[in-house]
């Protein structure tokens, strides 16, 4: 590893906005050493990683309404006092981004955890997340002053043709997937970056949680262990929705379990033509290469 003095830092490139994001926030934002910061593409695992993190903050309690402790920094409608609020945290920071590594200021000292996962199993849920939205999902992000860009409209009724229109379209009507994952798979060597995988997390949660443990060099405390786990399954998560889900779940249309909805992979592979996967592998690593890809469709 190199020493620190010789690595060159990710430094700002561009700002992003759109119905969702608002990127300069970061401009102003004041680290602390030791935050923690969680970037993914949109229903990647973000908030798995939020409850993992909490769980380890504090140490396996029950009834840790994790939103508000780890707001959406650059989602463009945050409100102002919520983002404020992060000065008054007297624990262990840990927001939440689903900025590119180039769009964000990036500090030496503090932690990143990107998580990745398939662009098809993403899009999958990220329709779900989409299809569910109610009116004031709607009017939050169309209707609030600062959009920039086109309004968001509801999706097709049709997930095929939602996901073969992301495809096509760059990440349409969201954001681009190819210019979230390349820049955080390019600093994956930082020794302050660790890339986590949705698929990994399912395979072995406890493995994952004290490799994620000791990246950040946090303690594992042997004794609250096994509820730190359980309180990170997804039927624990389920059953917890409003305590996990933005807003508790407020702006679905069923509520934060319509926000927490299967944590499955795979549900495109019966849905999807052989075309549309092939169409869909060869844009993957065009775009990504072949190393990325292959990490991508599902970890290490």
């Amino acid at each position: 590893m190199a020493a620190t003095a010789d690595i060159v830092w990710p430094t700002k490139t561009r700002e992003i906005h759109n119905h969702h994001m608002n990127s300069a926030v970061w401009n102003d934002f004041r680290f602390r050493d030791d935050d923690i910061v969680i970037a993914t593409y949109g229903k990647s695992g973000t908030t798995w990683m939020q409850q993992i993190l909490a769980q380890l903050i504090f140490n396996g309690q029950e009834g840790i309404a994790v939103s508000p402790l780890s707001p959406w920094l650059d989602l463009r409608v945050m409100p102002p006092e919520a983002i404020a609020s992060l000065e008054d945290q007297t624990h262990r920071r840990f927001i939440k981004t689903h900025l590119p590594v180039d769009a964000l200021v990036f500090s030496p000292k503090a932690k990143y955890l990107y998580v990745g996962r398939d662009g098809r199993d993403a899009v999958w849920s990220l329709y779900n997340h989409h299809a569910n939205a109610n009116e004031h999902w709607y009017d939050a992000l169309n209707n609030a002053p600062g959009r920039v860009g086109p309004p968001i409209g509801p999706p097709p009724d049709s997930v095929p043709d939602y996901f073969r229109r992301w495809l096509e379209e760059d990440g349409y009507p969201f954001w681009s997937f190819w210019e979230n994952v390349r820049p955080w798979w390019a600093v994956r060597d930082l020794p302050n970056v660790k890339l986590v995988h949705f698929n990994e997390m399912k395979k072995d949660l406890p493995g994952s949680i004290r490799a994620i443990a000791t990246f950040l060099e946090i303690p594992i405390d042997e004794a609250t262990f096994p509820a730190i786990v359980a309180h990170c399954s997804f039927d624990y998560m389920k059953s917890h929705a409003e305590e996990v889900s933005p807003l508790g779940g407020a702006l679905w249309n069923g509520g934060a379990k319509t926000f927490i909805n299967k944590g499955t992979n795979g549900r495109w592979r019966d849905m999807l033509t052989a075309d549309d996967i092939a169409r869909y592998d060869a844009k993957v690593r065009a775009e990504l290469g072949e190393d990325c890809a292959r990490w991508l469709a599902g970890g290490a």
